[in-house]
């Protein structure tokens, strides 16, 4: 994730008492997409009227003012001016174009691993009926602009992306040869063999698309067009933005509260681009920001503090039993598996005994976020049953010095100096590297650590320029199928610019296996366990990538406003991120439906 800074000398107000706890880094690596640095604002704590424009934007720099006591303030997703509403723009959409106006069909739930129908009614496993599958969509659903929500809307948007390659959800539908509506179900077919795990991952991540509004717009724009006037079936509307916030009004005949009893007890939400992590916090203490995503170094110090009323009211997902975070993706060592030492599995293996996981995520997080296993596999998955144990303790490489130094002696590594690079500002990963180095000068093993900028990263792991780096594009999904593509895919070009083995491991076997596993029908489990517990093994034998710890979802919620947040225990155990990709595909959503305004605010 980019850094961000102020470029326009505002000064958040800061809560004392957090500043005399913490002392903040700048920056931080986390779970969200990002794009470019911006200016931070701060949200509005006014008791004044709206400055609603309905449905339109504004480009002023402004502060928007709404009542406190009905507005919910967000902040940890946006590092840039919200200028875009086209969830198809997956790079670039303002926070909540994807869960609060444009929704999926299904929504996966990664705490119960299961489907939860969302557009369509049916249930997601049972759409399966030989080799096609039969989606019925949710009657009595209205775009924002008054139109019905149809089923020829959900089969024009696959068909979209089945005919469009602009659209960024193509190679889920790759396999489909067509879809098909028919009063209140689309029968889609496919050109031979289903792609089951691909388009099994569309039906919850994929928006439906309005046709009488997007069949107008050409067909090279589709993605890019900034869309300022959304249409959707969600739970809220666009009410205005600037430079420094996009707001949104809930929407009273949102279906969802009708079908499935949900509603926000909220009537507007406003999202803050991200300031510093200082400026965060200090507004999340202050009670300016209720819902935060952003990583928030040290934030267990608050969390015991309050066990002493200390005055704050925050939030976590979990316990300090629990590093307070659901964890979000795998942090890996990424070795650049063409170059020497790193071509030789022996160095890769010692990497991976010199490695401490749970010392490098305690050194560096002090408590909030979790190690990793030796598969990288998330907790989440691990829970569903994808970890094989028995192969783990057979073939793993877990944290042993002695055994590194015998897999070093068997490498042909000469002491030779590597470089280490994750990017500069990213404070909790600059850390990490320190301990990284160390651990492995431990050994034998000589590191330099390098920090260049975000996009120079990018650009030396897209090019295969480096030797050693830290990387963390495997997130929560629902099977692994995903995390083993992004360690396998083949082929590897030049330029490997989709964050698909950025590690450059040739392996056609796996390869081979990952586009397997894509073709087998969900309910043949023994056959999927089989695949990935082969896969799991390989992994562990051949040590591409070295788990390290698992970046948590990062929350904190401020109770003074609202109450009952998203948390590992209760009746509001829901994904507790406003991040793209998990607000509008997992179970964001009804986690802010659960939001309660405080007894005393």
């Amino acid at each position: 994730m980019t850094p961000t800074r102020s470029r326009n000398g505002r000064r958040w107000r800061y809560g004392t008492a957090a500043v005399a706890v913490l002392t903040l880094g700048v920056a931080s690596a986390c779970s969200s997409s990002s794009s470019t640095p911006a200016a931070s604002g701060s949200s509005s704590a006014s008791a004044s009227g709206s400055t609603s424009a309905s449905g339109s934007t504004s480009g002023g720099s402004s502060t928007l003012s709404f009542p406190r006591s009905e507005t919910l303030y967000t902040s940890g997703t946006a590092y840039g001016p919200p200028v875009n509403w086209n969830p198809l723009d997956t790079g670039n959409f303002a926070t909540g174009t994807q869960g609060l106006i444009y929704e999926p069909l299904y929504l996966y739930d990664p705490i119960k691993n299961q489907y939860d129908p969302w557009l369509a009614s049916s249930a997601e496993a049972s759409g399966w009926q030989g080799g096609k599958y039969v989606i019925t969509v949710r009657s009595g659903i209205k775009w924002s602009d008054g139109q019905p929500m149809t089923a020829a809307d959900v089969a024009y948007s696959i068909n979209l992306a089945r005919t469009n390659a602009a659209d960024p959800y193509s190679a889920n539908v790759a396999s489909v040869a067509n879809a098909v509506a028919s009063g209140n179900t689309v029968t889609v077919t496919f050109k031979g063999t289903p792609g089951y795990t691909e388009f099994t991952d569309y039906l919850w991540k994929a928006p439906v698309l309005p046709e009488h509004i997007w069949k107008s717009i050409p067909a090279s724009q589709i993605a890019t067009t900034a869309n300022k006037n959304p249409v959707g079936t969600g739970p809220m509307t666009l009410d205005t933005a600037n430079q420094q916030e996009v707001a949104y009004q809930t929407k009273p005949d949102w279906w969802a509260t009708a079908a499935l009893g949900y509603s926000f007890k909220f009537k507007y939400l406003v999202d803050v681009v991200n300031g510093s992590n200082s400026q965060e916090l200090g507004q999340l203490t202050a009670g300016n920001i209720d819902w935060s995503n952003n990583y928030l170094p040290g934030v267990n110090m608050l969390a015991g503090a309050q066990g002493g009323n200390s005055g704050y009211t925050l939030k976590f997902y979990g316990t300090a039993s629990q590093h307070y975070m659901l964890s979000g993706n795998t942090v890996w060592l990424e070795p650049n598996t063409t170059k020497a030492p790193m071509n030789n599995v022996n160095f890769r293996r010692a990497l991976a005994y010199a490695l401490n996981p749970t010392a490098i995520a305690q050194a560096v997080y002090d408590g909030i976020a979790s190690p990793a296993g030796p598969t990288g596999l998330l907790p989440t998955l691990q829970s569903a049953g994808y970890v094989n144990s028995s192969v783990v303790s057979q073939y793993a490489a877990t944290y042993d010095p002695a055994k590194a130094k015998a897999a070093l002696a068997q490498s042909g590594y000469t002491g030779q100096t590597l470089t280490l690079e994750a990017p500069q500002g990213w404070s909790d990963w600059n850390t990490a590297q320190t301990v990284i180095q160390q651990e492995l000068k431990a050994v034998g093993i000589n590191i330099n650590v390098i920090e260049p900028s975000s996009n120079q990263r990018t650009a030396d792991l897209d090019s295969g320029k480096y030797d050693l780096a830290l990387d963390n594009n495997a997130g929560l999904d629902s099977t692994p199928w995903s995390y083993f593509q992004r360690v396998y895919q083949l082929p590897i070009s030049a330029q490997q610019n989709a964050q698909m083995n950025w590690e450059r491991y040739t392996s056609t076997s796996d390869w081979n296996l990952v586009q397997q596993a894509a073709t087998i029908n969900p309910s043949n489990t023994s056959q999927l366990d089989s695949i990935y517990s082969t896969l799991e093994k390989d992994f562990l034998q051949q040590q591409p990538e070295i788990p390290l710890w698992y970046n948590g979802v990062w929350f904190q919620g401020n109770t003074q406003y609202w109450t009952n947040y998203p948390s590992s225990t209760g009746g509001n155990q829901n994904i507790p991120a406003m991040w793209a990709g998990y607000l509008g595909s997992m179970t964001s959503v009804i986690g802010l439906a659960q939001l309660t305004p405080a007894k005393a605010s």
